[in-house]
């Protein structure tokens, strides 16, 4: 589970390096490896060797060295920063996930002392350990063993005190960082493009700054209207400053229709289906006293509004159903302070539906159940001893059966599965009667905050694809989670605008859960007073984090149907958890206008699409399965199908790591499509290496064939001049030399004696007349000189002497008795010329006189 603690948390969200020897911590790597006994303090530098693993803006406050992380016996330095409890391995020297924890997700946290029995594994039985015991608003329990007499735990606690509830909302981390790399863009904007999408209009009209500051954005199609009555917040205080109302109803009807809603909040349209018109709407209770006989003919008329008629094929208006979430008791209960619930004598063609969603106290107490569930039996628990080893026992679960059914009884006792269940059985109603019978439906609890959002927004992701995409799941949550007003300030436990966050209008008459019980702790523990603190006000509640549960429960079951994965859903969370950005510390859309909330702090959106950016299409928050094909319509699960399932990645990545990081087929497909893109990578390279290594051999093929063309050309000459060779040969000694050829530099054919003959005859070319002779050229195939080798002087004046002497066909009076012969052409083609070796392969003399 290694991969998903350092994609998921917040904490170690930088790259991290390990520390220099000068930054060594005193713990030794365990608990039984500290001097318990060693009561000196422990003076150094703040963050002395630590400031490389600080976030920007990030400042340690307190350090405590020698600490133990208990739930995993492993002994580091413990750091409070302005921003998260930080805990860096000695073992390691690397941060801890488990130990790290952002302290706006810290719910409490108090001071332990566990008293030493015989049993336990300390060596000085006399003193106690001194214990700091952290919850996390992420289903973790974290128990930090401090030495006696340091006086670290009592700093360490007492920064925690200033640091993790802060009075001000400026205080925050993520005012102090500023927007710096993660700025965003005017979250309104992109609620009017959302509006202009919904309405059909976005194709031909984009959203600006402008058009929000000129009040050039209410726009209409043929049954729905973007009104601006609310831009100055005037209408209702937690509604966006746009809001889409029926064409038919004016301005003055909806101020009308707005004083019959609790806290304003009249109905609204949130989604409409772009074929039908059947919509899907919300609101708060209406304040129908305690008689249930109040009633507002503007309200009615607006109600009625929603449905509209039919397409000419159908007559009559679509039916309306309203959706309350609250069990029905309560709603009557509610009527006390003046709420309650519609009649459906009032509304025409209506149905009253009670979804029995129970409250914001009692999600609370179940996700605290859960979360004590899952310390108990996973296998790395907060007081150190792991499901395998309860009770002493060798096995599982302490070797008996009762320990397996104690554990499932547990996550039973808890609730949350059950409440999953039940927001996820009343999406998926709402959604089918929208896509099945063209009907409308308006959504409502108390408030219209809390179950309403989740069951609208959720609603909307079954019956719209676009809102399965990543971009889309965004726009989904600005739009029904921020724009409408869901208090996230105070569902976090966060400091408001306005000092106190508004209590919801609601009376609870369901018992809340009987305690789990209790599990077994090593030792027992004392609990001084005022060791403890809980950062959370009594409005704190998980409801976004049971939606987003409820939102991997359908990834489990449509795993083609969404573009992201559920490693998106996780950091989704813990980034909201963390509050390390702007997007979800307020209680409504005027709040962060207020407190200008998107200029001063980075942008959630903008962080998660810079983790993207690095990998693209492969990053983990990429569903590998998804085909946007296959489920291009709404989804409609039918109610077996909505059995729910602890959510490893979520739920079990802190309690059994190794078990969820041995059971993520999602990471496993991903490995197996990593090494397939990197054979694919790979396979591309062999190729193109290959078509290198095809171009080159083809260059030298055609090369090789030159070279042969060239060799040839070669030989050709070389026969041609082995034949001129020869002719040469053969025409000088028909005139009866005897030669002898030697090669040179020079390439020259030097003549040794002549054959005797009754008158010697030499000839040796004067200067002039050597001068006159042509010499060869540099280009012809082979230049011949003939170097004649006199016994004494000749004539110099003629050429028929040297004819007469060395012919002897040469008649006594001096005429040639073969004129016709190629000799008789030596003389000009020859002797001191170039040769025409084409005239000596003509030569016949051979054959006709010797």
């Amino acid at each position: 589970m290694a991969a998903y603690q350092s994609r998921t948390s917040l904490s170690s969200s930088l790259p991290l390096s390990r520390l220099s020897d000068s930054g060594k911590m005193d713990g030794t790597g365990s608990w039984e490896a500290i001097d318990w006994k060693k009561d000196e303090p422990i003076r150094r530098t703040v963050a002395h060797g630590f400031s490389r693993f600080l976030l920007e803006a990030e400042e340690a406050i307190k350090e405590g060295y020698g600490v133990v992380l208990v739930n995993t016996d492993e002994a580091g330095t413990l750091l409070v920063t302005n921003y998260r409890l930080l805990f860096v391995s000695e073992k390691t020297r690397d941060i801890l996930t488990l130990g790290t924890i952002p302290l706006a997700a810290i719910e409490k946290f108090n001071k332990l002392v566990v008293k030493q029995t015989s049993g336990s594994r300390q060596t000085d039985k006399s003193s106690a350990r001194r214990l700091l015991q952290v919850f996390g608003k992420d289903l973790r329990i974290i128990v930090f063993g401090f030495r006696a007499k340091t006086k670290q735990r009592r700093a360490v606690f007492e920064a925690l005190l200033r640091c993790t509830r802060p009075t001000r909302l400026w205080d925050l981390y993520a005012f102090i960082c500023g927007p710096s790399q993660y700025s965003g863009n005017n979250p309104r904007v992109r609620l009017l493009d959302e509006y202009f999408r919904l309405l059909g209009i976005r194709s031909h009209i984009q959203p600006s700054d402008d058009m929000i500051d000129e009040g050039s954005f209410a726009l209409s199609n043929n049954w729905w209207r973007i009104s601006s009555i609310n831009s100055n917040y005037t209408l209702c205080a937690t509604y966006p400053f746009a809001l889409i109302f029926p064409k038919s109803i004016t301005d003055e009807e909806v101020l009308q229709a707005s004083t019959f809603r609790a806290r304003c909040r009249l109905p609204v349209i949130s989604w409409c289906h772009p074929v039908t018109g059947a919509v899907l709407a919300r609101s708060s209770q209406p304040l129908v006293g305690l008689m249930m006989n109040m009633r507002s003919n503007a309200d009615e008329k607006l109600v009625a509004a929603l449905c509209t008629q039919f397409a000419s094929l159908k007559e009559g208006r679509r039916k309306l159903y309203i959706a309350d979430a609250r069990p029905r008791k309560n709603a009557l209960a509610n009527g006390a302070m003046g709420g309650g619930s519609e009649s459906a004598a009032n509304y025409f063609q209506s149905e009253i539906v009670f979804f029995g969603i129970d409250n914001i106290h009692a999600m609370r107490d179940s996700l605290s159940r859960l979360r004590e569930y899952l310390d108990t039996y996973g296998t790395t628990s907060s007081d150190g001893m792991s499901s395998y080893l309860r009770h002493g026992g060798s096995t599982w679960g302490g070797g008996n059966l009762s320990s397996m059914s104690t554990s499932v009884s547990s996550l039973g006792d808890s609730g949350w599965l059950i409440h999953v269940q039940g927001v996820l059985a009343g999406a998926a109603w709402i959604a089918a009667r929208i896509a099945k019978e063209s009907a409308s439906v308006l959504v409502h609890c108390s408030d219209g905050w809390d179950r309403t959002t989740q069951l609208v927004s959720l609603a909307s992701l079954l019956l719209d694809p676009y809102y399965r995409t990543i971009k889309g799941f965004q726009a989904l949550v600005e739009k029904d989670w921020l724009a409408f007003g869901h208090p996230f300030s105070d569902r976090i436990g966060l400091p408001t605008l306005s000092g106190s966050g508004n209590m919801p209008l609601e009376l609870s008459t369901t018992g809340s859960f009987h305690s789990s019980p209790i599990r077994q702790q090593p030792a027992p523990l004392t609990q001084p007073s005022g060791s403890s603190h809980t950062q959370s006000s009594h409005s704190y509640s998980p409801i976004l984090l049971q939606w987003v549960d409820c939102v991997s429960q359908l990834l489990r079951m449509y795993p083609f149907a969404f573009e992201f994965s559920s490693a998106f859903l996780v950091d989704f969370l813990d980034s909201v958890l963390s509050c390390r950005f702007g997007n979800f510390l307020c209680n409504s859309e005027r709040e962060v206008l207020q407190s200008r909330v998107s200029d001063a702090c980075g942008c959630l959106w903008s962080y998660l699409a810079d983790l993207r950016s690095c990998d693209g299409q492969s990053h983990v928050h990429y569903n590998l399965f998804y085909d946007p094909i296959k489920h291009d319509g709404p989804l409609l699960p039918p109610a077996a199908a909505l059995a729910p399932t602890i959510w490893p990645q979520f739920h079990l990545r802190w309690a059994c790591p190794k078990e969820v990081e041995a059971g993520d087929l999602d990471a496993k497909c991903r490995s197996m499509a990593n090494k397939f893109s990197e054979s694919d990578k790979a396979k591309d390279a062999a190729e193109r290496k290959a078509r290198e290594i095809a171009a080159a051999m083809e260059s030298l093929t055609s090369e090789l064939r030159n070279e042969k063309q060239l060799r040839s050309s070669a030989m050709h000459l070389a026969k041609k001049a082995s034949k001129e060779n020869a002719a040469i040969k053969r025409a000088i000694q028909s005139l009866g030399c005897k030669i002898h050829f030697s090669s040179t530099g020079d390439t020259t054919i030097d003549v040794e004696h002549y054959k005797t003959v009754s008158q010697k005859s030499f000839y040796s070319p004067s200067k002039r007349e050597f001068e006159r002779i042509p010499q060869p050229d540099e280009k012809s195939d082979l230049s011949v000189s003939i170097a004649v080798m006199p016994d004494d002087d000749l004539p110099t004046d003629s050429l028929s002497q040297i004819c007469e002497s060395l012919c002897p066909l040469r008649s006594p009076d001096g005429h040639c008795r073969w004129p016709e012969a190629g000799c008789a052409q030596i003389g000009s083609q020859f002797v001191g010329l170039k040769a025409n070796f084409d005239a000596f392969d003509r030569l016949s003399i051979d054959d006709g006189y010797f």
